[in-house]
């Protein structure tokens, strides 16, 4: 049996195999189905999406920028404040002191010693109320209306002072450096300072104080302006007198639970003296 050369025909093998009209038009199609496929890149981004994200880039630096700014003159302002006054910041207006509670005392007692510096500020604001009072007593025909400003002028220099030195100075020590004699300090005259809040509160005529009484007096007299004001001050007096109070109380059950006793009081007096009420830190 014969068997045919599949080489036999050499034209065959000139032949394009492409040429075929079915491939030809398969192989078009593909082409334009490739050309009018969107990119990745023409898929996926929006329409400005380049000038958007500049734009945001250059927001963020402009942003960074301005902390940089603002941070180089806060330290400025520091370091030149520092230069004129040391560490000193209290009170705002001249520092005299270092006074800084997040700083110095520790996380436990903050709320307490920050309670009874507020304290100590209605306090300022109270006798402001009531020197204010005390001239509208005057004014509206108080009988003892002169001799209660010219108290109540005493009490406004000399209170804040007594009374930031005497009682809210040595709590803010004594929770700092953990020092009886500290807390002896403020137990002493804050004692005190509440007995004169109570005195206040009563408002006798001729004392400095538009408390209790001399407002009823107002009041009675048809003197609106100057009960109002009165009724102010005389609650302004409780609210402070009642706060400090239970300071009192809370600062006293510390002494008591952290051992403090009358004759380490003694003998950090005789060690130190007043050494450690003006120095910082915990180590005096």
């Amino acid at each position: 049996m014969a068997t045919r050369d599949p080489f036999s025909d050499r034209h065959a093998l000139d032949d394009n195999p492409f040429a075929d009209p079915t491939i030809s038009s398969a192989l078009q199609s593909s082409t334009s189905l490739d050309e009018e496929a969107p990119t990745p890149t023409q898929a996926t981004a929006p329409a400005g999406g380049f000038e958007a994200q500049a734009a945001e880039r250059m927001a963020g630096i402009r942003q960074r920028e301005e902390d940089l700014e603002r941070r180089e003159r806060e330290l400025q302002a520091r370091a030149e404040h520092i230069q004129k006054h040391g560490r000193n910041n209290w009170p705002p207006f001249y520092p005299l002191i270092y006074h800084d509670i997040p700083a110095e005392i520790p996380q436990e007692h903050r709320s307490i010693v920050l309670l009874i510096y507020r304290l100590w500020l209605l306090l300022v604001l109270v006798l402001i109320l009531n020197f204010v009072s005390c001239i509208l007593l005057l004014v509206q025909g108080a009988s003892d209306g002169g001799k209660d400003m010219g108290a109540s002028i005493g009490y406004l220099v000399f209170i804040p002072i007594a009374s930031f030195l005497g009682w809210y100075r040595p709590v803010y020590n004594g929770y700092m450096k953990e020092h009886s004699l500290f807390y002896l300090m403020f137990l002493f005259f804050c004692g005190w300072h509440l007995l004169y809040s109570i005195y206040c509160a009563i408002g006798i005529p001729s004392t400095g104080s538009a408390g209790l009484i001399n407002t009823i007096s107002m009041l009675s007299q048809g003197k609106l302006v100057a009960g109002i004001l009165g009724v102010v001050t005389t609650v302004g007096w409780i609210i402070q007198g009642l706060g400090l109070a239970w300071a009192y109380w809370q600062v006293y059950n510390h002494y008591n639970r952290q051992g403090h006793t009358v004759a380490q009081a003694k003998g950090e007096l005789t060690s130190h003296g007043f050494k450690a009420y003006f120095s910082r830190g915990s180590q005096v």
